[in-house]
């Protein structure tokens, strides 16, 4: 899979400005509708190479068939963007069954146009909801889905949210492309989808941290060095997956500390003020507190 970058346009300035964006840019433009659907027309024949419209807000046939004309000339793929703002006036026991019949309903549209270069999103800020209406549109029909959590929160909680129901779906086969939606600066959102599809196992971009808890047993500022650590490596995460990225295991006691870094491809396990590194289950040398995080990057290099 690969990147892309979405803008939100809302007005003409906006969608002129998709010709000078896509000058400077590398990865796909996707561009996202709402109301206006001459909007959408004016991205797509300045660049766009994706289009999301909310079946909320953009509903009326004669617009969606203007749209979906001209995204079928130029080949821009159509995002049918459903949120629960899409059917706000429907009851949580009720929204994900409304969701996916919205989500239906104007597919049905597109395809009357043999337009079929579709993706669909279900998105809810209540978890449950989200779930719910991905499993059951899945079980319907065969396009693709782009998942998230809609207005999920600040980074703590809505990164809780964001994994849980991303994580519960691509976990049950469901989902082809994922955004994490967190109220802060959009580079935690992708910082955040990388680690959800890291943890699962599906793509790797970055070294693997493990670390124990700062229980009694620690006798060394762990907190300090594994932030550190990963700082520096999430400064340098990689934009392209790699099938091999290595897991280091930062370990505050002698207790499970040795195990998890024999079993990690560099580990530290500490004792007091000191410990003894691992390399790909052998012991190194010792280290003392202090030049843990410059060894320990270095190795990573």
């Amino acid at each position: 899979g690969c990147e892309l970058v979405r803008v939100a346009v809302k007005d003409f300035e906006g969608a002129n400005s998709i010709k000078k964006i896509k000058r400077k840019i590398k990865i796909p433009l996707s561009a996202d509708i709402h109301f206006d659907y001459r909007l959408a027309i004016l991205a797509m024949e300045n660049g766009a190479d994706k289009i999301r419209l909310n079946p909320g807000n953009i509903h009326k046939e004669d617009q969606i068939i203007a749209v979906a004309k001209l995204a079928k000339k130029l080949k821009v793929p159509i995002r049918v963007g459903v949120n629960s703002g899409s059917v706000s006036k429907a009851p949580v026991k009720n929204l994900s069954g409304l969701m996916v019949k919205k989500a239906l309903d104007y597919i049905k549209l597109l395809e009357k146009q043999k337009f079929y270069d579709i993706i669909v999103s279900l998105k809810a800020s209540d978890v449950l909801s989200t779930i719910d209406a991905y499993r059951r549109f899945s079980k319907r029909s065969k396009y693709p889905v782009h998942l998230g959590i809609t207005a999920a929160g600040p980074i703590l909680t809505g990164l809780v949210k964001s994994s849980i129901g991303i994580g519960v779906l691509l976990l049950d086969g469901i989902g082809d492309t994922i955004r994490v939606s967190l109220t802060g600066d959009p580079r935690e959102e992708v910082f955040a989808s990388k680690n959800i599809l890291q943890s699962l196992g599906l793509r790797r971009f970055s070294a693997d941290i493990i670390s124990c808890p700062t229980c009694g047993r620690c006798q060394v500022d762990l907190e300090q060095i594994v932030g550190e650590i990963e700082t520096s490596l999430v400064h340098n995460i990689s934009q392209v997956a790699h099938k091999k990225t290595p897991k280091i295991a930062i370990m505050g006691c002698e207790v499970n500390g040795p195990g998890e870094a024999r079993e990690a491809d560099i580990g530290i396990a500490f004792g007091k003020n000191s410990g003894v590194l691992f390399k790909n289950g052998k012991i190194v040398k010792r280290i003392r507190e202090k030049d843990a995080v410059k060894t320990i990057l270095k190795l990573t290099k």
